[in-house]
């Protein structure tokens, strides 16, 4: 028996809607993650992009579980002396919360080329409306939320 191997020609790509509501950061997160990477797909080849793209929408509406919207912090360097940076994920999920959920996306996507190829296909909204109506997005329930 042979090794399957995906060709990028081979590859078709489905649009997908996630609701965002009551779910936890980290479980959405990883849904998206491997529907972004193709590991939903029976034709998933590690070095070959066979993800689809994901829309996110009520962003505003996700969780994070325990104490981690006062603990938990975004922390990051500009690159200057001095310039460490950090904000809590009760300011960034009141304010920019897209940010949060692409930002755990991101790490959850290999660090190559592949995996910043990946990651252009993630698009996240604050509310319920999105403007890719024209691509049939099929509606996709992740497991986890909470109630």
């Amino acid at each position: 028996m042979k090794t399957f191997m995906a060709k990028p020609s081979e590859v078709e790509r489905k649009w997908y809607v996630i609701d965002a509501t009551n779910l936890p950061l980290g479980r959405l997160a990883t849904a998206v993650a491997d529907i972004l990477t193709g590991k939903n797909k029976t034709i998933y080849t590690p070095h070959v992009d066979t993800g689809d793209f994901v829309i996110v929408v009520n962003s505003d509406k996700m969780v994070l579980t325990g104490k981690k919207l006062e603990d938990k912090k975004l922390i990051w360097h500009t690159g200057y002396i001095g310039g460490l940076k950090e904000v809590g994920y009760d300011k960034l999920m009141a304010e920019n919360s897209p940010k949060a959920l692409e930002k755990a996306v991101k790490g959850m996507l290999p660090k190559t080329s592949l995996g910043r190829k990946q990651f252009t296909r993630l698009h996240v909204y604050k509310d319920g409306e999105h403007n890719h109506e024209a691509q049939k997005p099929e509606q996709i329930v992740v497991k986890g939320a909470r109630v």
